[in-house]
């Protein structure tokens, strides 16, 4: 195993009716005029918007809530929730929702903590993020992990450019998770959901890294789990056992504990957030369609890694490496197919791309010729483009 340095500060508030703690939880990292940000209509529709208002309306805590966070949530929200929070004077950020909203957050805390910075700038790696409000959350959907993450995502609408962002001040405050809040979830946010959380340990998992024994069996451990209670999730959505499993493991996968003593590859990740970027499609959906060309592409570079996903994570029973790594990708394909997640372009509605698409989508994924992507097999350009290539059915 290699050095590492682990570092997990979020409280994890987890069960039953626990956003009727939020502001117990926000009072004890000193919230007193608060931004609530949201996304779309479902957490009014719930009632767990009106929930939370409630306690803040008991207690007479100042508050003002902002909705309307998209999917690949957009840089210009951002900037105009960061003057509207500025204007109110807010000290804390509480983020009801998913991934987006709590990306969101992160967002625009920085911004008020940094008034003097082009916010973009800290996504395009121009400036550091030495400051920011405190965050905390209400998790409304098992996905992004962003509820523990140091990690958070923004889409540039006027560039179509989507970029991600880790730092240590993205770490929430704490995270509120009560399974029952996803019972009423589409079916399609569900399977998203599953993609993302695997695609988050399988980014850690096929690493170049060797001998790093414990890190995996966690990792293994994390992929059954979900495949096992992804199933009987879709199947009823009321499965508390189901869900909640689901709720735990979206913020393992992606806290840092599935990758640590290994370098990361995360290339997968970098290649559909271009099409998200592009085409404007589902963040787990890019995941699901991008990973079959990637491991096809990949492979090769250490099938033994591929062969170990297999017999440890699916029960493959075949002595011969090669073999056993394409049955591996095969699974997981066929996972994904099961569960109604695209594979390819045309399952993922943006249909065959021309010649110029293709290499406009590696272009960006590239930033313009100046950077690589991926440890387990490092990519440029022209990998990506062939990656991108074998997608495109």
């Amino acid at each position: 195993m290699n050095n590492f340095v682990y570092w997990a500060p979020t409280e994890v508030i987890f069960g039953k009716d626990t956003e009727l703690q939020v502001t117990a939880a926000i009072k004890k990292f000193n919230g007193n005029r608060i931004i609530i940000v949201y996304g779309g209509g479902s957490v009014v529709r719930s009632g767990l918007l009106n929930r939370v208002l409630e306690q803040f309306k008991k207690e007479n805590i100042p508050y003002k809530a902002l909705g309307g966070v998209q999917p690949n949530p957009r840089l210009g929200f951002a900037k105009k929730a960061i003057e509207e929070a500025k204007a109110f004077g807010a000290d804390f950020i509480l983020a009801v929702g998913a991934g987006s909203v709590i990306d969101t957050a992160k967002a625009i805390a920085h911004g008020v903590a940094n008034p003097e910075v082009e916010l973009w700038d800290f996504w395009l790696r121009k400036q550091v993020v030495e400051r920011s409000l405190p965050v905390g959350c209400i998790l409304t959907l098992s996905a992004a992990g962003s509820e523990t993450s140091n990690s958070s995502v923004l889409t540039n609408e006027e560039t179509g450019e989507k970029r991600g962002l880790s730092t240590d001040f993205n770490r929430p405050k704490f995270a509120i998770m009560n399974p029952e809040i996803t019972y009423t979830l589409p079916k399609e946010q569900i399977t998203y959901g599953i993609v993302d959380i695997m695609m988050h340990t399988l980014d850690r998992y096929f690493t170049p890294t060797k001998g790093n024994a414990f890190t995996d069996e966690v990792a293994e451990a994390l992929l059954r789990t979900v495949i096992h209670y992804g199933e009987k999730a879709l199947q009823n959505s009321h499965d508390y056992e189901a869900m909640s499993e689901l709720m735990w493991c979206g913020s393992i996968s992606h806290n840092g504990l599935t990758g640590l003593g290994a370098v990361s590859d995360f290339a997968p990740h970098q290649l559909g957030h271009e099409l998200s970027g592009k085409f404007d499609v589902a963040h787990g959906a890019s995941l699901s369609t991008i990973w079959g060309a990637w491991a096809n592409y990949c492979y090769e570079e250490n099938p033994e890694r591929f062969a170990q996903f297999g017999k440890k994570v699916w029960g493959i029973e075949e002595e011969d490496t090669k073999k056993c790594a394409v049955r591996a990708i095969e699974k997981l394909v066929d996972y994904f197919k099961s569960i109604g997640a695209p594979t390819c372009f045309s399952e993922l509605g943006i249909g065959i791309q021309d010649e110029e698409s293709l290499r406009d989508l590696a272009r960006r994924c590239a930033f313009y010729g100046t950077r690589t992507i991926g440890s387990f097999k490092v990519l440029d350009e022209k990998a990506m483009y062939e990656i991108y290539k074998i997608a495109n059915k």
